[in-house]
């Protein structure tokens, strides 16, 4: 090697290697959108930052996450994702449909994990289809066709009567139309009337109360999205004051006091959106990454509120059940 050759290596080297050290010491940056309070989704995001740990990522050393809550109110999901976007996140993980379908409408080109969309994505235009996403979108939802009519069928199996259902949804949330639309076909397969109960705002809670107690229906059945899931407490103090065996989507709201929920594990799923999150930081496309359906579903019965209700719970739906809470 000549000694100009050494030196232009050495000026390469002094140059290359800040250069390689600043890419080397780059945090990527994760934006988080939830619609709820932080002590809200608190569980759901220490299940994410295990995940991101299970990959090597510790917020704060080699990964930062920018979180913005809507604090329940969804209309501020847009504005907050627009934030994000202006941060010039890596990655952005949205917690819900609504705060999918704001993150899309902020960027096109970040790519965007969601966690916990319990609607079709293709439906809402958020993918061109589950296996190839095709756009900035991918992650996992919670829709699963028969949902709907198992969530019925367990009520079924425990009232055997069962003849009118009241289901309380948020019709002010596109993604929830799918699964009242879902809900009635398996419904009619059930021989079973179902009865549409709508709240969009805390303070309908209230009117909807007066409309089911009046018809008097066998059972509840709740349609979740953040508004019910924020008052899913209210929603079991009203059902086990008016006697009303209820199933919903997931075991926060037996935790609660409700009756049963059939449901996949949603600390799992933001667990696993760090997966999603890895594989994009290493270079792969939301594109390109197949969305998740739930595989695997629990059933949580609540046998305190079981026994305030003075039902006996068949013995085949407590050897299925994947928890009892006394």
């Amino acid at each position: 090697m000549n000694r100009r050759t050494f030196l232009c290596g050495l000026t390469l080297g002094a140059v290359a290697a800040p250069l390689a050290a600043e890419a080397q010491g780059k945090v990527p940056l994760v934006g988080f959108l939830d619609p709820h309070s932080p002590s809200v989704a608190a569980p759901y995001h220490d299940a994410f930052r295990q995940g991101l740990r299970e990959h090597g990522y510790v917020d704060g050393q080699n990964i930062k996450i920018e979180y913005r809550w809507a604090e329940g109110k969804d209309e501020q999901l847009p504005d907050l994702a627009a934030e994000l976007v202006r941060l010039q996140v890596n990655v952005m993980v949205t917690g819900g449909p609504q705060a999918t379908r704001a993150a899309t409408g902020a960027t096109r080109g970040i790519p965007i994990v969601m966690v916990a969309v319990g609607a079709n994505p293709i439906k809402m235009r958020l993918v061109a289809s589950l296996a190839r996403p095709g756009g900035n979108v991918t992650g996992s939802t919670l829709l699963s066709p028969e949902l709907s009519a198992k969530r019925l069928q367990l009520l079924k199996e425990l009232v055997p009567k069962l003849a009118r259902v009241a289901v309380l949804w948020n019709s002010a949330n596109p993604a929830k139309h799918q699964d009242w639309e879902e809900t009635q076909v398996a419904a009619r397969a059930l021989g079973v009337v179902v009865q549409s109960v709508e709240v969009q705002r805390p303070e309908q809670f209230e009117p909807a109360d007066a409309a089911i107690t009046r018809d008097r229906p066998d059972a509840l059945v709740v349609l979740d999205d953040s508004l019910m899931f924020r008052h899913r407490k209210r929603i079991a103090e009203f059902a086990a004051k008016n006697r009303l065996p209820t199933v919903c989507a997931s075991k926060e709201y037996a935790d609660a006091g409700s009756l049963m929920s059939y449901s996949s594990n949603l600390l799992d799923d933001f667990r696993r959106a760090a997966t999603y999150v890895d594989k994009i930081l290493k270079g792969a496309k939301p594109a390109d990454l197949p969305v998740e359906q739930p595989t695997k579903f629990e059933l949580v019965i609540n046998m305190k509120t079981a026994k305030a209700l003075g039902l006996t719970i068949p013995q085949t739906l407590l050897l299925r059940a994947d928890q009892l809470i006394e």
